[in-house]
C-alpha cells in the first residue's frame, strides 16, 4: 500500500501538467464523487485537487507547498488524535470522574487549543515563506470551502440512500 507522501507526491506530479489540472477536477468533481465511497485516501486526494485548484499553484509552488502542507496535516492529525484518545480516557465512566479528573479534562481542552494555535502560527510563517499572502489567505479560505463542501456531499448522499 503506498504511504500518504507517495500518494500527494504522485498526485502533485499529475497535477503539474495543465490538462492533467483540468481532468482531475472534473474527475473529482463532488457530485460525481459523493456517488463513490470515501475512503482516506480518496479524501485526500480530492483535498489536493480542490486545494490545488483554489490557490491555482505554479508547478514550482505545488512542488514546494505540498510537502510542508502534508508536514502541517501530520502534525495537527496527531495532535488531535492524542487528544481524543486522552478525552476518551477520561470520560469512559463520566459517573466515576472525579472533579479532579475533571478539572484536568477542562484544562487539557485549553492546553490542547493553544498547541494547536502553536502548531497553525509554525505552519502559517512557513507558508508565507512560500506563498504569497493573497494564495495564504485563499488557502485558509479553500480549507473551510473544502469542508463545507464535504459535509454537503455527505449529506447529501445520505438523504439519498
Amino acid at each position: 500500500m503506498m504511504n500518504t507522501l507517495s500518494i500527494h507526491k504522485k498526485l502533485v506530479q499529475y497535477l503539474l501538467h495543465p490538462i492533467s489540472l483540468l481532468l482531475v477536477t472534473l474527475l473529482f468533481s463532488f457530485h460525481g464523487f459523493a456517488q463513490s465511497a470515501y475512503t482516506k485516501e480518496s479524501l485526500e486526494a480530492m483535498k489536493v485537487a480542490f486545494i490545488t485548484q483554489k490557490l491555482s499553484l505554479t508547478p514550482a509552488e505545488a512542488q514546494v507547498f505540498w510537502p510542508i502542507y502534508n508536514q502541517y496535516e501530520t502534525e495537527l492529525d496527531a495532535l488531535r488524535k492524542r487528544h481524543r484518545d486522552e478525552k476518551k480516557l477520561l470520560m469512559e465512566d463520566p459517573s466515576k470522574v472525579s472533579d479532579n479528573e475533571l478539572e484536568k479534562l477542562v484544562d487539557g481542552e485549553i492546553i490542547f487549543r493553544q498547541q494547536e494555535l502553536d502548531v497553525i502560527k509554525k505552519y502559517h510563517a512557513q507558508f508565507k515563506k512560500i506563498l504569497s499572502v493573497k494564495k495564504v489567505a485563499m488557502l485558509y479560505k479553500a480549507q473551510e470551502d473544502y469542508k463545507k463542501e464535504l459535509l454537503k456531499q455527505i449529506q447529501e448522499k445520505a438523504r439519498n440512500k
